[in-house]
């Protein structure tokens, strides 16, 4: 047996295009194994059986965004974008949250491993957080995508190393700009928080630090920030990151600012050396030390507390 799934609402757009997925969700669990699918794509990546893989259907909306990469040369790039209930019923703009995975990660592992859609569909739903659209961009090299911010043959987590700024500037114009233009944001710094996990915690925090007129809330979940002076890279990085951290504090203060760490954690020392160094130089923010380590149920218990904080 032979079908053709038509997918009623794709958009093409000029940065990419949007593969609206919740019209498929209840009707590909029943499918014939054998049933071709216009658009193979969706069957074979992770996004759309990832919000029924534990039979679990959102309330919000989830679509699969691929856009195109500033980088020399043509590249795609994809996010996964969380509509909040009631978004396609309404006119109402909303506030955004970038959520960041971590090294081994990619844009489907929040779902996949942190519960997020479920998190998030309760805390809207029992009123306990400010409804926002949520995105998850993918943060690696993949296929024959380059680095993310340019040619250079590394993956994204690692250029964040450097102190341009051009990964930076390169999430603010892609996928920033691109979220901006495909939905009803609130395009400004007090309505844009960004959080991760581990290398996303320390992605959160730098692309901050550099971009402080684009993101008013910051949470970083068991950061993973390199000890200082362990290597030249890492002492090229800091001056160039305590110079922007000390022009984000002093010049663009961030609303709210959130560090959360397991006692047990393995990457502990640099997290807790950068709470030390916040302290000391009196930059306001909240650090919560937490049981556990460096695990899916302190980051799922973190994304829980901090969606309660943003936007108030």
């Amino acid at each position: 047996m032979a079908c053709i799934l038509q997918i009623s609402r794709t958009m093409f757009l000029k940065t990419g295009y949007i593969l609206k997925l919740a019209p498929l969700l209840a009707v590909m669990a029943f499918l014939p194994v054998s049933c071709g699918v216009l658009h193979p794509r969706i069957l074979e990546g992770h996004v759309a059986a990832s919000p029924t893989s534990e039979g679990y259907v959102p309330l919000g909306k989830v679509e699969e965004v691929r856009y195109n990469g500033s980088v020399p040369g043509p590249t795609s790039r994809r996010m996964i974008v969380y509509l909040p209930e009631g978004y396609d019923e309404s006119n109402a703009r909303y506030p955004v949250v970038y959520l960041l995975h971590g090294a081994r990660g990619h844009e489907t592992v929040w779902i996949r491993k942190g519960r997020m859609l479920q998190i998030t569909d309760s805390l809207f739903r029992n009123g306990l957080a400010v409804p926002a659209i949520v995105v998850m961009p993918n943060m690696n090299q993949y296929d024959d995508d380059r680095d993310f911010a340019d040619s250079r043959p590394k993956k994204a987590f690692e250029s964040i190393l450097e102190v341009d700024g051009t990964a930076e500037w390169a999430f603010t114009r892609d996928i920033v700009a691109t979220v901006d233009s495909l939905y009803r944001t609130i395009p400004d710094r007090e309505h844009r928080a960004i959080a991760g996990m581990s290398i996303g915690a320390r992605q959160s925090i730098t692309l901050a630090a550099n971009e402080p007129d684009n993101f008013g809330y910051v949470a970083a979940f068991s950061t993973y920030m390199p000890v200082k002076g362990r290597n030249h890279r890492f002492r090229e990085f800091y001056r160039g990151f305590n110079q922007r951290l000390d022009a984000q504090f002093l010049m663009q203060p961030p609303k709210g600012y959130y560090l959360f760490n397991g006692k047990i954690d393995r990457y502990s020392i640099g997290a807790e050396a950068f709470h030390r160094h916040l302290e000391k130089k009196g930059y306001p923010h909240t650090w919560v030390v937490t049981p556990g380590g460096h695990d899916w149920p302190n980051w799922s218990d973190y994304y829980t507390r901090v969606m309660q904080l943003f936007f108030k």
